[in-house]
């Protein structure tokens, strides 16, 4: 199958997957989480995580699981939670997947949350070190938004970080929204409430997204082109590629020349 196709039949399938969230907003969950810088680690620890925040895409209803939460909790002042990181650490998660394991039937909307660095593996495999065991979600029900941007509207839809880009096209982007370098230096500097509104609002702005995608009204670098490609170079190899379609072609042409001799 040629590009041009591959790419209209690639729009046109992530479309339809964003119908189906939509038709189903509430069984989608949308979910983000804040943690330790996982760059520049050495000695190959996992990073340590310290909110993750999850919201009902129909309903706007969100819950969170913090660090600092569990501290107050727990009878721990700011000032000392480093010192029971771990413990504290290990509740918090105890509670999300709590709420995993009584929402495992919902489908889990997330950015980029894909691998052992960053994502549902990185949660899993921190609850692991702490003696937890996590709640498996089946692939099948997570979907990363960022990729099916991507073959909705062309990989260079948004520049990176595409996530704060598009936040700040469509005026969505808040003083509470903080990227990169900033997360890291917010949990070295131990502002866990700080990072926890930055999760706050990330989930709130991939919320947004996603309905902006599904009535039309989103923002992006993309123009007519980027998004649906080449149609008619599409139809040509469709027609190459498929006997029956180039066979029907041919005897329309026929006929149609035939016709025009006849006249």
């Amino acid at each position: 199958m040629g590009q041009a196709w591959k790419k209209v039949q690639k729009h046109r399938q992530a479309k339809h997957k964003l119908y189906n969230l939509m038709a189903k907003a509430d069984q989608v969950i949308v979910i983000h989480y804040s943690c330790e810088s996982f760059y520049e680690r050495p000695d190959g620890s996992s990073p340590r995580i310290t909110s993750i925040a999850v919201r009902n895409l129909e309903s706007g209803q969100t819950t969170s699981f913090s660090i600092h939460q569990v501290a107050e909790i727990e009878g721990y002042s700011a000032s000392g939670l480093g010192q029971h990181y771990n413990k504290l650490e290990k509740i918090m998660l105890d509670h999300f997947y709590d709420y995993v394991r009584r929402h495992s039937s919902y489908i889990w909307l997330h950015w980029n949350m894909r691998d052992i660095n960053y994502g549902f593996p990185a949660i899993a495999h921190r609850y692991k070190v702490l003696g937890g065991q996590p709640e498996l979600i089946n692939e099948s029900k997570l979907v990363d938004l960022s990729r099916l941007l991507k073959d909705i509207y062309d990989d260079a839809y948004i520049p990176h970080p595409r996530l704060k880009s598009l936040a700040e096209e469509n005026s969505m982007l808040r003083q509470d929204f903080i990227d990169g370098k900033a997360e890291a230096d917010a949990f070295d500097n131990e502002e866990y409430v700080k990072l926890h509104q930055s999760t706050l609002r990330k989930v709130d702005v991939i919320a947004k997204i996603v309905e902006r995608v599904d009535d039309g009204s989103l923002k992006t670098k993309s123009n007519w082109k980027d998004i649906y490609g080449n149609y008619l170079a599409a139809f040509v190899e469709l027609i190459k590629e498929n006997p029956v379609i180039s066979a029907m072609v041919a005897i329309i042409s026929f006929v149609s020349a035939v016709i025009g001799i006849i006249k």
